[in-house]
C-alpha cells in the first residue's frame, strides 16, 4: 500500500508520494513536511497534532485512508526502510538524530555552521586537540558569535571531543568582492623546509580571486600573513563558468609545494594547475601553470567548448601527480611525474613555457572518459594486496586509483546520467585500466524522488593506515556518507551509511521536471573526510552542518576498531 499527500496551490491538486520532504514551487514546504513511503514514516509527533480529521483530509491514494492515517499518527522513526538493498535500517535514535537512517554508522557528534553551506572539511592535530577547519561556498549567514551578518568564508571549531564540536572562529574572505571560502589547506611549520617551526599555516581560497596564507597557530585567532597570488582571466569569451576562478587546492607539507587550481592570466579555460613554492609560507614563489594542450594561451586552434571546466584537483603522492579534469563529464585522468613537472625539460631554454611539448614533458599516461562521466578526484592506494592473489607469482599486489566522477546539476531528480566510482588498475601507469566500479543502488531508498542531487560527489581526501586498504568513505548528496568495503578491490561492497535528517537550515533544491518547477528540502553531503581517530566527517552543502559519525557492527570490525 501507499500513501499519497494532495497538495493545493495554484497549480491545483496533485497526488505525491510521500517520500520526503518535497513540494512544488509556490505550494508550502509544511505542506510536505511527511515521510510515508511503502508504509515507513517519520515525524509523527508533527502528524499527531496535525489531529487525525485533517491529516485524512489530506491523504488520498490508500486503499484505506483512514487505516493509513492512523498507522501514520502512531509510528516514530524509521521501522523498515533499508537505504541500501540487504541493509538494515538503524531506528532514528539509534542512528543519532530525528529522521536520520543508518546503517553501521553512528552519529557522534554535529553542529550547523551556522546554517552555511559546505564544501570541504580538514581536520588537524594540535597536540592533543584536533580543529576542524571546513570551507564554505558563496553566501552569508548570520554569525551568533558577533551578531553580525557574514559572507561566507571558513569556519574553525574545536572536535576534541566530536560529540560536542565548538566553533572557535568563523572567518569571511579578504575584502568586498570575494564569497565564499571553498579549500583550505594545512601544514605545521615544523613540517615545512623553511617555515617557523612554532607556527601552524594555512591556506585558502579567497573567493574565485586568489589564495592566501594565514597563521593558525591559535586557530581561534587566524592572522593574515599574506596573498600568494591574485586568479587571472580567461581569454574564454564564452564559458559556462565565468572567466575567473579558484577551486580544490593541496598543498605538500613536506616539500613545501602548493597545488592550486584557478585562472591563470589569458588561458582559454578557467580551471588549471598553479604551481607555488611555499616552503616559506610567508614569501611564496610562483613556479608554473599547467594544463591540457589546447588550453594554454597562445595555441592555434578553436577555443574549448563553453561546457569545459578544467581541472579539478590535482592529487600529489610520492612523485606522481594524478590529474583530474572535468568533475562529472568530458573527464581526462593525466599522471604526470612530479620531478619533471616542477622542473620542465632540461634540454629545452624555456622549461616553464606553455608549449605543447613543455605540457606533454611531465605526462605518464592519459585517460579519457565518456562525455558523461569526469574525473572529480583520483586518489592512488600503493601496494594493495589483492586477497584471491596470495599465490600469484606476478602482481600479487597492484597499485590502484579510486575515481569519483561527479553527480553535478543534472543528477537533481536523476535528470543526467548515473555517475560512479572507478576503481583503476595502475600498476602498470602508462595504462590504468578501470578493474570495477562502485555505486548506491536507487532503490529501496527512491533517491530519485528525494530530490536534489543523488550520485557521488568524493572520496575522503586523507589517509589513515587502519581504513586505506580496507575502506573508503564516499559523500553521496541525498545519500550521505557510504562506507565501501574495497579489500576485494575488484568487488566492492557497501557496510555502512549514514543519510543525515534535515533541520530547519537546510536549503531546498529545485529542478525542472516536465516544465514544472519542483522543490524539495533535502540534505545534499558534499564532501567527507576522516581524521587519524577513525572519526568521520560529512559536510552538507545544503547548509544542514557536519556530522560527525563512527563505523558500527560489520563495518567496524572490517577495520578492527
Amino acid at each position: 500500500m501507499a500513501c499519497f499527500a494532495r497538495e493545493v496551490n495554484d497549480l491545483g491538486f496533485r497526488d505525491r508520494p510521500l517520500n520526503g520532504l518535497h513540494y512544488i514551487a509556490g505550494s508550502k514546504p509544511r505542506q510536505a513536511r511527511i515521510r510515508c513511503d511503502r508504509l515507513n514514516y517519520n515525524n509523527a509527533g508533527e502528524l499527531a497534532a496535525m489531529g487525525t480529521k485533517s491529516l485524512v483530509d489530506r491523504l488520498t491514494g490508500c486503499t484505506e485512508a483512514l487505516a493509513c492515517a492512523l498507522l501514520l499518527a502512531g509510528c516514530g522513526g524509521q521501522t523498515d526502510r533499508p537505504a541500501s538493498a540487504g541493509a538494515d535500517m538503524a531506528t532514528a535514535d539509534a542512528a543519532g538524530g530525528d529522521g536520520a537512517e543508518a546503517w553501521n554508522m553512528r552519529l557522534v557528534g554535529l553542529h550547523d555552521l551556522q546554517g552555511r553551506s559546505a564544501y570541504q572539511p580538514i581536520v588537524h592535530a594540535y597536540g592533543d586537540r584536533r580543529i576542524l577547519f571546513v570551507g564554505h561556498h558563496a553566501g552569508e549567514a548570520m554569525n551568533p558569535m558577533t551578531g553580525v551578518t557574514e559572507v561566507n568564508g571558513m569556519s574553525i571549531l574545536d572536535v576534541t571531543d566530536p560529540a560536542v564540536p565548538a566553533m572557535l572562529h568563523h572567518e569571511p574572505p579578504t575584502g568586498t568582492e570575494a564569497s565564499g571560502t571553498q579549500h583550505v589547506q594545512i601544514c605545521d611549520g615544523a613540517d615545512l623546509p623553511d617555515a617557523d617551526p612554532a607556527k601552524v599555516y594555512l591556506m585558502r581560497t579567497n573567493g574565485l580571486l586568489g589564495y592566501e596564507i594565514f597563521d593558525v597557530t591559535d586557530p581561534a585567532i587566524p592572522r593574515f600573513v599574506t596573498t600568494i597570488a591574485e586568479t587571472g582571466y580567461s581569454s574564454r569569451s564564452e564559458s559556462s563558468r565565468g572567466d575567473r576562478e579558484t577551486h580544490k587546492s593541496v598543498w605538500d607539507c613536506e616539500t613545501g609545494i602548493g597545488y592550486f587550481n584557478g585562472t591563470p592570466e589569458g588561458w582559454r579555460v578557467t580551471r588549471l594547475l598553479q604551481v607555488f613554492d611555499l616552503s616559506n609560507p610567508e614569501q611564496p614563489r610562483h613556479i608554473r601553470d599547467f594544463g591540457l594542450d589546447g588550453w594554454q594561451p597562445d595555441p592555434t586552434g578553436e577555443m574549448p567548448e563553453h561546457s569545459v571546466s578544467g581541472l579539478h584537483q590535482a592529487f600529489v603522492a610520492g612523485n606522481r601527480v594524478y590529474m583530474g579534469y572535468g568533475s562529472g563529464e568530458n573527464g581526462v585522468l593525466q599522471i604526470l611525474d612530479r620531478d619533471k613537472l616542477l622542473n620542465g625539460d632540461p634540454a629545452v631554454d624555456e622549461p616553464m613555457a606553455s608549449t605543447t611539448a613543455n605540457l606533454h614533458y611531465p605526462q605518464i599516461s592519459r585517460l579519457d572518459f565518456p562525455r558523461y562521466w569526469g574525473v572529480h578526484t583520483a586518489k592512488p592506494i600503493y601496494d594493495f594486496p589483492i586477497p584471491d592473489y596470495a599465490d600469484d607469482r606476478d602482481y600479487a599486489s597492484r597499485d590502484l586509483l579510486i575515481v569519483a566522477s561527479e553527480a553535478g546539476g543534472d543528477a537533481r531528480r536523476c535528470q543526467g546520467t548515473r555517475d560512479v566510482v572507478f576503481i583503476l588498475d595502475i600498476s602498470q601507469e602508462n595504462k590504468p585500466f578501470t578493474i570495477s566500479t562502485f555505486q548506491v543502488n536507487e532503490e529501496p531508498g527512491d533517491f530519485c524522488n528525494r530530490g536534489g542531487r543523488f550520485g557521488p560527489h568524493s572520496m575522503n581526501d586523507a589517509y589513515n593506515p587502519a581504513f586505506d586498504k580496507k575502506l573508503m568513505f564516499l559523500a553521496y548528496f541525498n545519500a550521505g556518507i557510504r562506507a565501501v568495503d574495497i579489500r576485494d578491490p575488484f568487488k566492492p561492497v557497501e557496510v555502512a551509511y549514514f543519510i543525515p535528517a534535515v533541520n530547519e537550515n537546510t536549503e531546498e533544491a529545485c529542478a525542472n521536471i516536465n516544465g514544472m518547477r519542483e522543490c524539495d528540502v533535502v540534505v545534499q553531503t558534499n564532501n567527507v573526510n576522516i581524521d587519524d581517530r577513525g572519526y568521520i566527517y560529512g559536510v552538507d552543502r545544503a547548509g544542514t552542518g557536519v556530522h560527525i559519525v563512527e563505523l558500527e557492527g560489520d563495518a567496524r570490525a572490517v577495520v578492527g576498531l
